[in-house]
């Protein structure tokens, strides 16, 4: 019985092993972040807006 439940162990630390060298492996610094886009200012009023879109 204790064989069964070290096997499971292992298993599950290498799950989850397997699970944190991926998750992690081939990204450097801010790999991951994003640029904001650039802003767009708005001219004129809400409703010179909304006739130019119709």
């Amino acid at each position: 019985m204790w064989v069964l439940m070290i096997e499971a162990l292992v298993a599950f630390f290498l799950l989850v092993f397997i699970v944190w060298w991926t998750m992690y492996q081939g990204k450097g610094k801010g790999a991951g972040k994003q640029p904001a886009p650039p802003a767009q200012k708005q001219v004129g009023t809400e409703e010179e807006q909304t006739e130019k879109l119709k």
